[in-house]
């Protein structure tokens, strides 16, 4: 009984915490919203981030090949380490919300909450701080930028940001989604998110007046043709329980009506959730595209930029982030994943590292459901903030948890 309650207590004290420090948090993650920065240099970004926690005893190091910052928060007592990560950067598209703080950046957007995440981390970072006499080791918190395919994760790895002692021994991240009921967290063991890989194929013909199509090589309908060919080759060479999504999101082709282009290029993303079926729908791409192409007498490249692996929760420390979350937000405070969402992270890398887990932060506007709102990626995307006070006293209480007892 008094394991219980002094854990109640605990749980009650990081919600206490987190709703005390919420008008800061808001606060800076509507700066950070207002002033989107893509890429793997965020110098606005990383300045507010530095200027939040100014005044705190904590350790603050960036590498060369990033704007990142490790900042380090080392508890009364000496114990092991982990690491708590929130991503920084924005997607290069408009936003077409009305907010009063919508950005001011043209043609950048804070579309995925990665403002949120910041402003999160921050937030558990002063908590965590001025409750440093009870930590059993210590924190490490991890601010990375160019997570939307910039491999920022990996950049901060090679700049040997988790290799300064003390090395953390786990990792646990939070991603919000409008998608997951508001203030929910929900994940799942093993594989949570794809590996993700981005394709190019170049169809090279013969080009030629629109008139006398019989004396060219005309790429079009070639390219239509390995469109369709490849969801064929999807759904029939590829396990339905190990499956993957090929899309062809672009092509390209053409500069006038009356002109038949000599190439045509298709571009698009690969994802999957295992080596097999990743390799599979790879050489089979090449296999579809070349195939075709040598039929119609011409030639096909392939380019596969191989992207984020699969991010892949441990098992034990996924059990112990949703006994801590049932802990502090109740039973319906989680919500169990079914299946693996074909959304890709560069926390994949962390992942590869360390045990460790993502989880997902529910956030639905005000005013919608989570299974219509706007998701991640829209122009359109908003968030409800009273549910970050949830993911601030989720980072702490996950922290302190760990340090206290480990995850298993």
């Amino acid at each position: 009984m008094t394991n219980l309650m002094e854990t109640e207590n605990a749980m009650s004290h990081w919600m206490d915490a987190a709703r005390e420090i919420m008008p800061a948090v808001v606060a800076l993650r509507r700066e950070i919203h207002r002033f989107p920065e893509q890429g793997l240099h965020l110098p606005e970004t990383t300045r507010r981030t530095r200027e939040a926690l100014a005044g705190l005893d904590v350790e603050i190091a960036e590498g060369t090949r990033t704007s990142g910052l490790m900042v380090t928060l080392r508890g009364a007592q000496q114990g092991p380490t982990i690491l708590l990560r929130g991503d920084m950067d924005a997607l290069p598209m408009p936003e077409d919300t009305d907010l009063p703080f919508k950005s001011q950046n043209e043609g950048s957007m804070h579309a995925c909450g990665h403002d949120a995440h910041t402003a999160m981390l921050v937030g558990a970072v002063h908590i965590l701080h001025k409750h440093r006499e009870r930590l059993n080791g210590t924190v490490k918190f991890m601010f990375q930028p160019g997570e939307e395919g910039h491999h920022g994760a990996r950049e901060m790895i090679l700049d040997g940001m988790l290799d300064v002692p003390p090395v953390p021994q786990a990792a646990f991240a939070i991603h919000i989604s409008p998608n997951v009921p508001l203030g929910v967290i929900a994940s799942r063991p093993g594989p949570l998110l794809a590996a993700a890989d981005r394709l190019e194929v170049f169809i090279k013909g013969k080009g030629g007046h629109a008139s006398a199509p019989h004396m060219t090589r005309d790429p079009v309908p070639v390219a239509c043709e390995i469109v369709t060919a490849l969801q064929s080759f999807v759904t029939r060479r590829i396990d339905a329980f190990d499956p993957v999504i090929l899309t062809i999101t672009q092509l390209d082709a053409g500069s006038a009506v009356n002109v038949i282009p000599e190439e045509v290029r298709l571009r698009g993303t690969l994802r999957s959730f295992s080596a097999k079926s990743r390799k599979a729908a790879q050489e089979g791409l090449v296999r579809v595209a070349e195939g075709i192409a040598r039929t119609h007498e011409m030639e096909a490249t392939i380019n596969i930029e191989q992207g984020y692996n699969v991010t892949k929760n441990d098992v034990a420390f996924e059990a112990f982030a949703a006994k801590v979350t049932r802990d502090l937000l109740g039973e319906r405070g989680y919500m169990p994943l079914p299946t693996p969402i074909m959304g890709a992270e560069d926390f994949s890398y962390v992942l590869e590292r360390m045990p460790g887990c993502m989880m997902f932060l529910g956030v639905t506007p005000e005013g919608q459901t989570h299974d219509h709102a706007h998701a991640c990626h829209s122009n359109r995307m908003m968030l409800n903030e009273d549910a970050m006070v949830n993911g601030v006293a989720l980072h702490c209480a996950i922290a302190d948890a760990y340090l206290r007892d480990g995850a298993g």
